[in-house]
């Protein structure tokens, strides 16, 4: 990703970083510095299993990445849009923020806990001019992950059965380019033969 901004002439860093480590979280936004317009968290963990053969660590691990991270890194995005009079900050979410299935307990609930936790922070920075959105991705993308790790579910879906990369951004920036008069908190972005 990094070679692919740097060869369209952009300036990018990769930074590794545990979205669960709040002292982590802080020294990743001071790295980025001052002028922070738009912060992106889209950590996650998808953490099937059923709930009775759950041991507590994972189950509390799942909320450690997808919600608690969240809280982190939307608390130093805000700490640092605030004095500036504003920015935009989106959360990468799921169909499980939306709705409980049957054995994805854990994922479930640590994506519908993000899910909320964007919407109290969208309530509570507007008036501060920080735009906080949720992005729903419902279905599985059509990127190197799937490729690689599930070469033979991705041929059995197609390309037509997989997100596009390329229509995920349009979403976000979709969303960073509102002007201030016509937010929007919540899109959701599926293929055409996603059963939702």
């Amino acid at each position: 990703m990094v070679a692919s901004v740097q060869g369209e002439g952009g300036s990018a860093e990769a930074v590794v970083s545990d979205a669960t480590s709040e002292s982590d979280t802080r020294a990743l936004f001071d790295r980025a510095g001052e002028g922070l317009t738009l912060a992106i968290y889209n950590a996650g963990n998808n953490t099937p299993g059923r709930i009775e053969d759950m041991e507590a660590d994972y189950f509390e691990q799942s909320w450690r990445v997808c919600c608690f991270g969240g809280f982190l890194f939307g608390r130093e995005a805000v700490r640092r849009m605030k004095p500036q009079g504003g920015g935009t900050l989106l959360f990468t979410g799921a169909s499980a923020s939306l709705r409980g299935r049957a054995h994805f307990g854990a994922f479930n609930s640590s994506k519908g806990a993000l899910r909320t936790l964007a919407q109290a922070m969208a309530k509570e920075y507007a008036e501060d001019g920080i735009h906080v959105g949720h992005v729903v991705v419902d279905g599985p993308i059509g990127g190197e992950k799937i490729m690689t790790l599930l070469p033979e579910y991705a041929e059995r879906l197609g390309e037509e059965g997989m997100i596009s990369i390329e229509g995920i951004v349009d979403g976000y920036v979709f969303l960073y380019r509102q002007p201030r008069r016509a937010w929007t908190f919540e899109i959701d972005v599926r293929t055409s033969k996603e059963r939702w």
